[in-house]
């Protein structure tokens, strides 16, 4: 199964970004250990990062035809973008929403997502272990809804 990870604004920056949140790993080496861990679930990878709206727009709608499913980390799109929200839902894939801090556990404005509502499910606050749980829990449910 063909599972498609994006990763929103700022991400790019993740290793240098405010450590004291978001932790000293790299985004390559998040997609790294995250393509190790597939190949044990069984799901094939690809990765998307933009600082643009637009580009992650077009990147879900591109998606339909092309994934089973989506991981998605919307980044400070989470708590702004309607657009993102709306490619999600029409869409019709299954999305897991994940951030690696708490958002209900940040500033006021973090702790609404637009996303949320239109997510398969939600992972935060567990660091870069929020993609893991996140992409197990989506090839769980991606498994049996193969089986049904």
């Amino acid at each position: 199964m063909k599972i498609l990870v994006i990763h929103g604004p700022n991400l790019n920056m993740l290793g240098k970004r405010e450590p004291d949140i978001y932790g000293s790993t790299t985004l390559e080496e998040i997609n790294t250990s995250l393509t190790n861990c597939s190949e044990k679930l069984g799901a094939e990878l690809s990765f998307f990062q933009s600082n643009s709206e637009g580009d992650i727009v077009s990147t879900i709608q591109d998606a339909m035809s092309k994934f089973a499913g989506i991981v998605i980390n919307p980044g400070a799109y989470t708590h702004t973008s309607v657009a993102i929200r709306d490619a999600i839902l029409s869409s019709g894939l299954p999305v897991v929403e994940v951030h690696i801090s708490n958002i209900y556990k940040r500033e006021d404005f973090r702790q609404k997502s637009f996303v949320s509502g239109v997510a398969l499910g939600v992972i935060s606050g567990f660091g870069i272990n929020s993609y893991f749980l996140g992409l197990s829990g989506l090839v769980e449910h991606l498994s049996k809804n193969e089986t049904n």
